[in-house]
């Protein structure tokens, strides 16, 4: 009887944990962050982008072409020498970056995106920092996850779609969505290891002086500030070794559930920094798309509260409670949750809610309640 016991709790976590989508808030909200950078790239180039990636700019279209084919790769940019279909092409990514931003256009949308960015990539490589390596990975394990279900605009159509769909079909989309999140999670824990155990070899990683020849550097220094930091040992010694120690320990902070939600806050403020400090923004917030999957019961209950201090704003505003006969601190019944969804109904006479869609965890960095497929 032990025996089966044992044998059959890790069968029926497995079965439990592949039944409810994880982190389905986080992985909007990464997909909403990784279309703003795409799209704000489009944006800061867009005066000079004749220059930059058109065909009779810094890049000569032939000898564009010619990279391509040593390289092996591709490029939407080099169909054609025409202006205006490089006009076309730049113009069509910026659209499509910005309809993942605003979460329009479900997986296909997410696809093409995926094509627009590696193209214009490719055509000028010099401008890039390292967040395109990571956007690459990211996105095709984002198509496996449910990551319009939320923070996203809805037309009902896939939802339509889904109910024709095969029953079979259906039921994997949990596993999947699942295994994607999963898939981003070791991507990331691979990133920080890995660079971590690199800089742990190199000399001036060893001896904490690091920091100070990165910040030296014309390209990684900001005015005023960069100097105030190189010019304190203390802060040179600080910031090199914490990082590689942040590095190298980050996995295991993501293993400790309790833990994860603050490891994930601690990332994003390093590359905050690194994105004030070096300049490195696209990196930095590609970097941050990645940390909020660690932090979907967070947001949930940031966005919650959010709510709850604008509807108390309007009620102070309004002078009394909707309908004009409530007033008071917290929300009336049936308006607390996510609008438009399961958890907006009344409580009955005994205090409970009913419960159609398991809610969110109440554990830090919990996950939260599963969508429709999208």
């Amino acid at each position: 009887m032990k025996a089966n016991k044992l044998l059959s709790s890790p069968f029926s976590a497995l079965d439990d944990w592949s039944s409810r989508p994880v982190s389905v808030l986080g992985v909007s909200a990464a997909r909403a962050l990784l279309g703003f950078v795409c799209f704000m790239y489009y944006v800061s180039q867009y005066s000079d982008r004749r220059y930059l990636f058109g065909p009779n700019g810094v890049l000569p279209h032939d000898e564009f072409v010619l990279q391509l084919r040593d390289s092996g790769t591709f490029s939407i940019y080099s169909w054609s020498s025409s202006p205006l279909w490089f006009d076309l092409v730049f113009h069509t990514g910026a659209l499509v970056a910005l309809a993942v931003m605003l979460g329009i256009g479900g997986r296909c949308g997410l696809a093409v995106h995926w094509v627009f960015l590696w193209s214009i990539y490719q055509r000028q490589p010099v401008l890039l920092d390292g967040g395109e390596n990571l956007a690459y990975l990211v996105i095709p394990m984002l198509l496996l996850t449910r990551c319009y279900d939320r923070l996203a605009f809805s037309t009902g159509i896939a939802r339509r779609l889904t109910r024709r769909l095969h029953g079979g079909v259906r039921a994997v989309s949990t596993p999947l969505h699942n295994l994607g999140v999963v898939a981003i999670c070791v991507q990331i824990c691979l990133v920080y290891m890995v660079s971590g155990l690199y800089k742990v070899q190199g000399q001036v990683w060893q001896d904490g002086t690091a920091l100070f020849y990165i910040l030296r550097v014309p390209e990684f220094t900001l005015p005023g500030v960069s100097e105030l930091v190189y010019g304190n040992d203390l802060l040179v010694y600080a910031g090199t070794y914490s990082s590689v120690l942040f590095q190298v320990y980050f996995p295991l902070g993501i293993l400790v559930r309790r833990i994860r939600p603050w490891a994930a806050l601690v990332s994003i403020g390093f590359h905050v920094s690194i994105a004030v400090l070096m300049g490195l923004t696209s990196f930095a917030l590609t970097m941050v798309a990645c940390d909020l999957i660690f932090l979907s019961g967070g947001i949930e209950r940031t966005l919650t509260l959010a709510r709850r201090a604008y509807k108390r704003v309007i009620r102070l505003r309004n002078g009394s409670g909707p309908g004009g006969n409530y007033s008071g601190g917290d929300d009336p019944p049936g308006l607390s949750g996510t609008p438009g969804s399961d958890t907006d109904r009344t409580e009955d006479q005994n205090g409970h809610r009913p419960a159609v869609v398991p809610g969110p965890s109440p554990e830090p960095g919990g996950y939260e309640e599963p969508g429709v497929l999208a």
